[in-house]
């Protein structure tokens, strides 16, 4: 009770500029005014719109096409197909990391897997996928999945190992074994490894994505955020193609703002991090 008597008198003695810079997100909007300030003033003096246009262009080309729903069409598009794959991903993680938790098997099988396709990339992988997937879709949601599975894998086994025996012997203790072992005490104690190991196979996925689809996807006539980018550069439109690189971005930092809800709401509260 003190202590926060204290914190509450330390903030009182804080001047208006110290309690505005002690806002987190008032420091990131300044960051961000920054960033844009300088593009539009660079983009000006340069004047080639084909080489670098100006924020004010890509922000009314972004919005033109927001109103007349193509951007949102492409969006939903490569949303859809990444939410299939994630998942998929992380299913096989799954799979692949209570197996490793529950034999010595499991745990060859898993390294042994992660040190040959960990290091490739997914991309390389859309050749041989069109080949056997052919053309559309499914091509590309296999490559994210390979992109997804194997850094959550190694992050959630990681974490699984860092539990520590105290914590294992309670479990078995209270005489959980097998799967109610690995989802009692494992996965909350190692909850800061496998979000991480989200976040980061959420990123692999929509990098496979756009860059899958800028290769190559259309499938029926209908393409994602990569493929609009893609057909834009074509059609010489940069300031759309900007937009549509504007969306990923925005797409990504919504997605990073849940994971940071999740973490708050979990590993933060948990007392795992500070």
């Amino acid at each position: 009770m003190k202590k926060t008597s204290m914190e509450k008198i330390e903030n009182n003695k804080l001047g208006l500029f110290e309690k505005l810079y002690d806002i987190s997100a008032l420091r990131k909007l300044f960051i961000l005014a920054v960033i844009a300030s300088l593009w539009q003033i660079y983009a000006v003096n340069l004047n080639n719109p084909l080489m670098f246009p100006a924020l004010s262009s890509v922000v009314k080309g972004f919005f033109k096409v927001l109103k007349n729903g193509e951007l949102l069409e492409r969006a939903a598009v490569s949303l859809r197909v990444i939410v299939i794959a994630y998942f998929l991903g992380i299913l096989a993680a799954g799979v692949l990391t209570v197996f490793a938790i529950t034999t010595r098997f499991g745990t060859d099988f898993l390294e042994l897997l992660t040190a040959m396709f960990n290091p490739l990339p997914a991309i390389a992988l859309l050749p041989l996928a069109l080949l056997w997937f052919g053309l559309g879709y499914p091509s590309i949601i296999f490559v994210i999945v390979h992109a997804v599975t194997w850094p959550v894998a190694l992050n959630v086994h990681s974490g699984f190992l860092s539990v520590s025996s105290t914590l294992r012997m309670v479990g078995k203790n209270y005489g959980l074994r097998g799967l109610a072992f690995v989802f009692k005490i494992l996965i909350p104690a190692a909850f800061a490894h496998i979000l991480t190991g989200l976040k980061v196979g959420w990123a692999f996925s929509w990098r496979t994505l756009i860059a899958a689809e800028l290769v190559f996807g259309v499938s029926s006539g209908r393409g994602g955020l990569g493929w609009f980018i893609y057909e834009k550069k074509n059609q010489l439109d940069i300031d759309l193609v900007f937009a549509g690189l504007l969306t990923v971005i925005i797409i990504g930092v919504l997605v990073d703002m849940v994971f940071k809800f999740i973490e708050n709401r979990t590993v933060v509260r948990w007392g795992m991090k500070f």
